[in-house]
């Protein structure tokens, strides 16, 4: 009966509409724009930021005034500068281990009514999942693609274009494609008023040292998110670690979809994902003519993976490539953009020679070699979280910079105070993030935000065993529950999971922490939308 109730509440989130990360639906409205003020009451004691029981209280938003890199030579032309001053000058500010945009939720890391309990998540190789627990991935990932989010909108206009908060310009997403909007949004060019005049030399997520705290942050909330969506508190998301992989691993049916056989560019009939539409891919669309995107239908997934050019991006990362990478002593130096040399921050994230060190790498490598090996929407990084793979990709790029982390343990002064492009500061918020975050605060392990990852245990097999047997018991009674649900509702549907090849597959590796026109383009998308 619990998980039939689950599941009937998962269906009723999607089938009703109600108009309230990115920005809340309750500080969407005109009176909330105009005075500038996010502090939405908690629904357990009706007061803003739930400050009647003490979670936390409206408070006036503190911004750095440490100077910017010289890479984005403006000031007030960009909604995102400064965040949230445009938007708001107010908003909720949690104390102890409470957080959300008003204080309703806990800190990663912790859980309960009082967030008092701590509880460490571990984050596995999705090639050592079960069979049932692959299906689940798969469901949870299609029910957020087709669940309307409750809580956040996302902005489809300027603030200048809303007469200063007069008008709003909002709109509904599923819960997956917020995600996709959000990652869109930080990575987008600045808009400096009309059509082709843009600024493409700007990426707050991008480019410079936040880039590894702010996907960090990107992958917390996600899931988070898709806990709150299905109830299941023990979900985190699954890596795929690509060293020395020949091709797609994951590109099967019984993963992430396989190529269709009748378009190359497409997904595979037999799976889930090639129904899936994308949004917010078209960059070059939005900065001519000088807008947004407006979160409209873009068409179907498109995925070629392996078919790039090869003089982009040669293969897939090596293993001896990502342990140059981890020695790397220095986080971020010299101009801290893609011209760093000897930096981790840009060697990992793909613009930094894995072989010398060496900045502007004629070659995409490491994190963005995959991207571009992808061939299709992962390519056109404003637009690369349609694209599910984004998100195992980027939990294995998390795990190389915990890997660091731990092996350089840097203090928080190797992460710059002032002189890093816009947005990257250590005191910045990060964009487009509601409850704020600052960059600095997610440069601390990943055990200190209550995760861990199975490559870097020791004793890793008997958890797994266990966990999967586990996990297959939790599987066969939510798939009851579903037939249960549908036998009783037959109007409504439920993304039912597909069938598995095989039940295990590789072992963990040994640990490093102990020891066509999609393909022309691929490059050039790739560096003018990430």
């Amino acid at each position: 009966h619990k998980y039939i109730k689950l599941l009937l509440t998962c269906l009723l989130l999607f089938c009703v509409s109600r108009t309230y990360q990115q920005f809340p639906r309750s500080c969407a409205s005109r009176d909330a724009l105009l005075s500038k003020q996010c502090c939405p009451p908690w629904d357990g004691d009706g007061s803003a930021c739930g400050a009647s029981s003490g979670r936390g209280f409206c408070e006036f938003v503190e911004v750095t005034d440490q100077p910017d890199g010289l890479q984005y030579p403006f000031s007030g032309l960009d909604d995102r500068e400064k965040w949230p001053l445009v938007f708001y000058n107010r908003t909720c500010q949690c104390a102890g281990n409470f957080m959300g945009f008003n204080c309703g939720e806990c800190k990663f890391g912790y859980f309960g009514i009082n967030c008092n309990e701590r509880r460490e998540s571990l984050r596995r190789n999705i090639f050592h999942m079960s069979r049932s627990e692959r299906s689940r991935l798969v469901s949870y990932l299609n029910l957020a693609k087709q669940t309307m989010s409750r809580d956040y909108v996302v902005a489809t206009g300027t603030y200048m274009e809303m007469g200063n908060g007069s008008n709003p310009m909002f709109t509904n997403v599923s819960v997956y494609d917020l995600f996709v909007w959000i990652h869109y949004y930080v990575s987008r060019s600045a808009l400096l008023g009309g059509p082709g005049n843009v600024w493409t030399d700007v990426d707050f997520a991008h480019w410079a040292p936040a880039f590894l705290p702010w996907h960090r942050v990107y992958l917390l909330h996600w899931e988070h998110e898709i806990r709150k969506l299905t109830g299941d508190t023990s979900f985190t998301i699954p890596y795929w670690d690509w060293r020395d992989a020949q091709g797609c691993d994951v590109c099967t049916d019984d993963l992430m979809g396989d190529q269709s056989p009748q378009d190359p560019n497409l997904l595979s009939p037999g799976s889930v994902f090639s129904s899936w539409r994308i949004l917010c891919s078209q960059a070059a669309d939005y900065n001519s003519r000088g807008v947004l995107c407006d979160a409209r239908d873009e068409g179907q997934l498109r995925r070629n993976p392996g078919n790039h050019n090869r003089n982009l991006v040669e293969r897939l990362p090596t293993s001896a490539e990502v342990e140059f990478t981890l020695s790397l002593a220095d986080y971020d130096t010299g101009a801290m953009d893609r011209s760093a040399n000897m930096s981790f921050r840009n060697t990992l994230e793909g613009f930094g020679d894995p072989r010398t060190g060496l900045g502007n790498s004629a070659r995409m490598n490491m994190h963005a070699a995959l991207h571009v090996f992808m061939n299709g929407s992962m390519s056109s990084v404003q637009g690369s979280a349609n694209d599910p793979i984004f998100l195992l990709h980027h939990a294995y790029v998390d795990s190389l910079y915990e890997q660091w982390l731990r092996r350089h343990t840097p203090l928080p002064s190797q992460y710059p105070a002032s002189n890093a492009p816009v947005g990257h500061n250590s005191e910045y918020h990060m964009v487009p993030f509601i409850p704020l975050h600052r960059n600095r605060e997610y440069f601390i392990s990943s055990k200190d935000l209550g995760y861990e990852y199975t490559n870097l245990l020791s004793n890793v097999w008997p958890w797994l065993l266990m966990t999967s047997f586990c996990g297959g018991i939790l599987t066969v009674a939510i798939v009851a529950a579903v037939l249960t649900a549908k036998r009783r509702y037959r109007g409504l549907s439920w993304p039912l999971a597909r069938c598995w090849k095989k039940p295990f597959s590789l072992p963990e590796r040994q640990p490093l922490i102990c020891s066509n026109e999609i393909a022309e383009n691929s490059h050039r998308n790739y560096q003018t939308t990430m």
